[in-house]
């Protein structure tokens, strides 16, 4: 098999399809990821293990270039019938047992297993790495509580895990976890989980339906790197696609995780989307539909923020459009991008269950120059907060073919902040509403955008400063009433446009201020769909 090989970043040479998003992602924020009140380390005698194997990053690669050398062998789950039968409230009776937590990196990421059932059927390994050496953890029910009539009763003594999760040192909750698919999400600064990472992004928003590889395999072992606690390495497979995935993953306020990839093609692939994220909005103040739900806005995340290889920041408020929608911001070795929560006012949420404002945002630092191509922007229509319809990766300019090896390396912070801060003012809200002048009649088809920033430049502005000008551009469109000025003393400033327009397709606006030459602000990117918003 001829190989070409994308590397990016700083590593040099040295799910089948049939998994729903939606499916997954509304058990996966229902299963597992649940507080406990237990401390204890696992007893011997509880957990038993396979004997050793030889084991190194550069060991999985290269069996995972292997494996891309020949067809993929589909995955049938065992006992589907039984597993069919362990739905939601099933499997959150079913606990692993306090006393059989596997004890990694010196009890400072101990580590509990999950269980099978109707959204998660295929079984993972759970191998624990002694330096050069792994060990596979045997799977034994009795590792598990669950009620005498639970369906599990019927399953067989070596069925496996469906995954696992990391607890903090003082055992009373979780703060990482891995379960279906590529997928993992960690609870980030703020202890409250939202939205999720995974590996690769094959195909979204594509004509053709999109794939979703599976980590088959976990490989734990305590980091020697200062500042972090735990290197997790996976073995991932798919029917287009093989790799090997390492992360070095430390908890100290945010969390940091600095991956390794190496990625192998069985086949052609149209979109390949790189350092992918994905996050649910529903909806936020820029335009709440009437009468949608009480709360004042729900959304994981509220914002694409950008960070061009020129050094260009750029903020895009979430859309929940009408249908898909994919928006491409072409770059060349992007400094980073990530979907950010930024607004952490409880008061824009009034939720006091799954506490939105704690959600955290998630940035993708790449490492060495990832070349050209685009950080892509999917937003997918929904009706409820159960769904992740947001997602956000790069895709490089470079077709992936049959035989290619793409690696890269790359940071992922989750935080309550992005981790390199604009200089400049930030967009600290989107709003929209009929346009025209308050008290004469309003103008059909027009419609206000108000846009304000704050923080950096824009914060030391006195009231009256002179010279600051609001700059704005549409795609196409007729803009008027372009204005921007101080809304309190010292700090935050607004800018302020009418749109015109007769044509229903996407407009795409651009808005930032400065003053003279100088930028004092981040660049505002929208797209706002005519015929969205009732009030046009």
């Amino acid at each position: 098999m001829q190989r070409k090989t994308h590397f990016l970043g700083d590593d040099a040479p040295s799910g089948g399809r049939g998994l729903s998003r939606r499916k997954f992602l509304g058990a996966a924020a229902a299963l597992g990821l649940l507080p406990t009140a237990h401390r204890a380390f696992a007893k011997e005698q509880l957990l038993k293990f396979k004997p050793a194997k030889p084991f190194s990053f550069e060991i999985l690669a290269d069996r995972a270039r292997r494996m891309a050398m020949q067809p993929y062998m589909p995955e049938t789950p065992r006992d589907k019938a039984v597993l069919d039968r362990i739905d939601y409230d099933a499997n959150w009776k079913i606990r692993y047992k306090p006393e059989a937590t596997l004890e990694v990196a010196g009890g400072k990421a101990p580590v509990r297993m999950f269980f099978l059932g109707q959204y998660f059927e295929l079984p993972v390994g759970i191998h624990v790495v002694d330096g050069d050496q792994s060990r596979q953890l045997i799977y034994d029910p009795d590792l598990f509580e669950m009620p005498a009539d639970s369906p599990a009763q019927a399953l067989p003594d070596d069925i496996g895990f469906a995954g696992f999760r990391v607890m903090t040192p003082d055992q009373k909750s979780d703060w990482l976890a891995f379960l279906g698919a590529a997928y993992f999400r960690s609870s980030g600064e703020l202890d409250q989980y939202g939205l999720s990472a995974r590996a690769v992004a094959l195909d979204v928003a594509m004509p053709t339906p999109e794939e979703f590889p599976r980590f088959t395999e976990y490989y734990l072992e305590r980091s020697t790197t200062p500042g972090r606690e735990l290197v997790i390495t996976c073995m991932m497979d798919s029917p287009r696609m093989t790799g090997a995935f390492r992360m070095d993953v430390g908890r100290d306020g945010p969390v940091v995780m600095d991956i390794q990839t190496r990625f192998y093609a069985r086949a052609p692939i149209a979109r390949v989307g790189l350092a992918p994220l994905t996050s649910m909005f529903w909806y936020s103040q820029t335009g709440k539909p009437e009468h949608t739900d009480w709360r004042p806005e729900v959304h994981d995340s509220d914002g694409l923020a950008i960070w061009t290889g020129a050094g260009e920041r750029i903020w895009r408020p979430l859309n929940n459009p009408p249908q898909v929608m994919t928006s491409s911001f072409s770059d060349e070795d992007p400094k980073g991008f990530g979907l950010l929560q930024r607004d952490r006012d409880f008061d824009h949420y009034q939720d006091d269950g799954v506490f939105y404002d704690k959600r955290p945002s998630v940035w993708v630092e790449p490492k060495g120059g990832w070349g050209r191509g685009a950080v892509q922007l999917v937003e997918i229509p929904t009706d409820d907060e159960i769904h992740d319809n947001i997602v956000a990766y790069w895709v490089s300019d470079k077709p992936v073919e049959k035989g290619d090896e793409i690696a890269l390396a790359y940071r992922l912070t989750w935080g309550k902040d992005q981790p390199h801060p604009p200089q400049n003012g930030v967009v600290t809200a989107t709003r929209i509403g009929r346009g025209g002048i308050p008290g004469q009649p309003r103008p059909k088809g027009v419609m206000k955008f108000a846009v304000d920033f704050d923080g950096g430049p824009v914060a030391e502005l006195p009231r009256d400063a002179k010279g600051v000008e609001a700059v704005v551009t549409a795609s196409h469109g007729e803009l008027s009433h372009v204005d921007c000025y101080s809304v309190k003393v010292d700090t935050a400033w607004r800018l302020i446009f009418d749109l015109k327009t007769d044509n229903p397709e996407p407009v795409d606006l651009r808005a930032y201020l400065k003053r003279g030459d100088a930028a004092l602000t981040e660049t505002w990117l929208y797209q706002y769909i005519p015929g969205q918003d009732t009030a046009a």
